[in-house]
């Protein structure tokens, strides 16, 4: 079942309407940023969550316990999106990409994102990175993510943004999303955001710039789920380069 053409219009406004110098503030700052307004309605959140129980729109299923990854479930969907997932996609991309431009220049780096996304993903396959990297993770009661990094190659855009698809306190208890970040001859400092039903929150995939006594330096971050305590908790992950 694809979502309709009347759930796919207005997701670019929505995108376009976000507080952008809030959230770069925020990225600076923290390494992550809610956005201030709903990307998603109810309806259009339910919508994503009862794909999980379609098969085929997922080229694979990972158990995070047999993997050690933690314990509950996701599923990457192939290249064949809902349309309301490739609309999100495509109009985060040219919001996401002055920061993560920005972020290249302070830390010295190359910044070899182009201007549209299709151009950037085609660069990503031509360097052998070419399945969906686009995530729907599922989370019962007692389930977890652990700490990690959705780098799946050299190709690498340095921001990410996860969705949520039930409302925390209703239909969930637990389940924040966490960070940490890594210091410099220091212990290391984490973060936890409580993701309301239909917002996003923008992320860094792996590090973040820094001040130092130098100039800039890099934090190096990981991000996970801390356990869900009652119910059922949904996502959808927007990464913005393909796996190897």
């Amino acid at each position: 079942m694809k979502t309709t053409d009347r759930t796919a219009e207005g997701i670019g406004e929505r995108v376009a309407a976000q507080d952008w110098d809030a959230i770069a503030g925020d990225l600076d700052a923290y390494g992550n940023a809610l956005t201030g307004q709903p990307l998603l309605s109810p309806a259009e959140c339910r919508a994503l969550t009862a794909l999980y129980e379609d098969g085929e729109r997922f080229r694979t299923t990972v158990d995070m316990a047999r993997h050690r990854f933690g314990s509950g479930q996701y599923r990457y969907f192939t290249h064949e999106l809902p349309d309301v997932v490739s609309e999100l996609r495509a109009a985060f991309y040219p919001s996401l990409l002055p920061i993560a431009r920005d972020w290249a220049g302070r830390l010295g780096r190359p910044a070899p994102w182009p201007d549209t996304l299709d151009e950037w993903l085609t660069m990503c396959h031509e360097a052998g990175q070419a399945k969906s990297a686009q995530i729907l993770l599922r989370y019962g009661p007692g389930d977890w993510n652990a700490l990690h990094r959705d780098v799946f190659g050299e190709m690498v855009f340095p921001l990410q943004v996860v969705i949520g698809l039930d409302s925390p306190g209703e239909d969930f208890t637990g389940g924040e999303f966490i960070m940490t970040e890594q210091r410099p001859r220091a212990q290391s400092r984490g973060s936890s955001a409580t993701i309301p039903q239909g917002h996003g929150l923008v992320f860094t995939t792996r590090d973040r710039p820094v001040r130092s006594a130098r100039g800039w330096s890099n934090a190096p971050m990981r991000h996970g789920v801390s356990t869900v305590r009652s119910g059922g908790r949904h996502t959808l992950g927007l990464v913005f380069h393909d796996a190897a």
